[in-house]
């Protein structure tokens, strides 16, 4: 009788597919990092997004009482120094229609840290992938605060991601829910493998300012610019930050959803244009961020965040293809050399001017 060879090809086989899918994976993405380097960070002394921003600093302070598994550098009460940076995605114009942000430093410093986070407005984001991530920019084609149209025409996806991230005049980044939309690893001192989303909230129970009305979401995706008849100047929101910060500390809540892993996990509980269901992963209390003063342009500029910044047991969950849903925080984080050369190129040929408050509107430049 012939011996069953079908288990090992069937091996030999998902180990080769696996292979090519690593191999390629790395290559994009340092192909990717290269091209960022050369023509965002030396030569226009860019970020690739979120270049309208402003920073401030103050601490974190870890709960009393957390209802869950704890990591042990979620230690009950330590507090730590804590930066945060807001910003906007794409255009430097406030009062366009955009994905607002939140990254958060646990340090006083611009890059160094024990831990960073980095969290978009949106339960959802607008690509799952490394793959949809570059048909994403593909598609930019930028003019006079339109972009995407084409990918919005071809992925509704992205148009959902789009329509719950997007916010339209808000009074203030402090009253902002903000989420990670990626999952990370969460490894306990109880061993158990999960994962976790982080979200931060205000800490007082106020509502949410700038969310998309019935006439915004008549208005196409990719239109983006600012209403006619605006009155709103190009820096509000971070001009409000910098006076609400005169007035009193800014306070956050950082919150966090867990999953325990499991071998019949659906491959869907990563996909970040999938959110958790709140019933069975109820947000849960982590720490309490409070901003005290606001830090200058130079200083919010040459700010660095990475997901190398992650202590061990909290990193990014393994990827294999440029089309598995964790792919794009790999892209994430091994693409530190254009962060790196950004900061490089402002000190070799000085910082880009501070964005002017002109009568230039649905600019993506100063």
């Amino acid at each position: 009788m012939k011996p069953n060879r079908t288990p090992i090809f069937k091996s030999l086989g998902t180990s080769v597919h696996r292979f090519f899918g690593i191999m390629f994976l790395w290559i994009y993405t340092k192909a990717f990092t290269w091209a960022l380097t050369i023509f965002g960070s030396i030569l226009a002394r860019t970020k690739m997004s979120h270049n309208n921003g402003i920073a401030a600093v103050g601490s974190i302070r870890f709960v009393d009482n957390p209802g869950f598994p704890l990591h042990p550098f979620f230690e009950p009460g330590k507090t730590l120094p804590c930066r945060v940076r807001h910003a906007a995605a794409s255009f430097m114009d406030d009062a366009m229609r955009v994905v607002r942000s939140m990254s958060i430093k646990m340090a006083d410093t611009s890059k160094k840290s024990p831990m960073d986070i980095e969290l978009n407005t949106g339960e959802t984001a607008l690509f799952w992938s490394i793959a949809s991530f570059f048909r994403f920019a593909k598609y930019k084609k930028t003019r006079f605060g339109m972009q995407y149209e084409d990918y919005y025409r071809k992925y509704p996806t992205g148009v959902e991601g789009a329509h719950v991230g997007m916010r339209r005049d808000p009074t203030s980044f402090s009253n902002l829910r903000y989420h990670t939309q990626t999952p990370f690893l969460y490894k306990a001192e109880d061993n158990v493998l999960r994962y976790i989303k982080y979200r931060t909230i205000p800490a007082e129970d106020v509502p949410e300012s700038g969310l998309l009305d019935a006439y915004d979401m008549m208005i196409p995706t990719e239109n983006q610019r600012i209403l006619p008849g605006e009155t709103l100047v190009r820096n509000y929101l971070k001009e409000e930050y910098v006076e609400r910060l005169r007035t009193g500390p800014i306070k956050y809540k950082l919150q966090v959803q867990l999953h325990e892993a499991s071998d019949d996990d659906d491959a869907e509980i990563f996909n970040c244009c999938k959110k958790w269901d709140e019933a069975s992963h109820p947000w849960m209390d982590l720490a309490e961020i409070t901003m005290n003063k606001p830090l200058d342009w130079a200083e919010s500029t040459r700010m660095i965040f990475t997901m190398k910044n992650l202590p061990k047991g909290l990193g990014i969950i393994p990827s294999y293809s440029i089309y598995d849903y964790n792919s794009l925080n790999f892209l994430r984080r091994h693409s530190d050399l254009a962060r790196n050369a950004r900061v490089w190129a402002i000190k070799l040929f000085g910082m880009p001017p501070e964005i002017p408050d002109n009568d230039v509107r649905n600019s993506n430049s100063s």
